[in-house]
């Protein structure tokens, strides 16, 4: 075991801050709203980011197995940091749009007494795909300690 987790440090690294974090998220909610919810396992969105904690913790363990100065990492930070920025802007404006659009069709219900009959507008859809800069954060953080802990055990 211990020889199948050196020669494939960075991916264990990665898969196993991604399923940490996503294991956190149901123990988090219930920190913030007082309420168990295990759906949270598998959500996209809350604290930590799974994504980032993933991308975080290959970036740190490709560094420090190919070392900081090698193109592979150069290429993976880089990955990483489209990834972060991606959990935090462009998925988490998706959501909004989502919430926007589903309060635009309440409204033109309610206002013109429209009977919107089309399969589309009845399509559950999530609000929250993207995370907040904090989560995002957390995740950078979780991913981090992930890949040391792996790195020195």
């Amino acid at each position: 075991m211990k020889l199948m987790l050196n020669q494939m440090y960075p991916f264990w690294a990665c898969i196993i801050s991604m399923l940490s974090a996503q294991l956190l998220k149901p123990l988090f909610h219930y920190l913030k709203t007082n309420k168990w919810d295990c759906s949270q396992i598998w959500a996209s969105g809350g604290y930590p980011s799974s994504h980032t904690a993933a991308v975080s913790a290959l970036s740190l363990s490709v560094g420090i197995q190919e070392r900081f100065s090698s193109t592979i990492f150069a290429v993976v930070l880089a990955f990483s940091m489209i990834v972060a920025y991606d959990a935090a802007n462009v998925r988490r404006y998706a959501g909004r749009n989502i919430q926007i659009t589903q309060q635009l069709i309440k409204d033109v219900q309610e206002i013109t007494d429209a009977k919107l009959d089309d399969p589309v507008y009845f399509l559950k859809v999530k609000n929250v795909l993207g995370h907040e800069w904090l989560e995002v954060f957390g995740g950078i953080l979780h991913g981090v300690m992930i890949a040391l802990i792996l790195f020195y055990w």
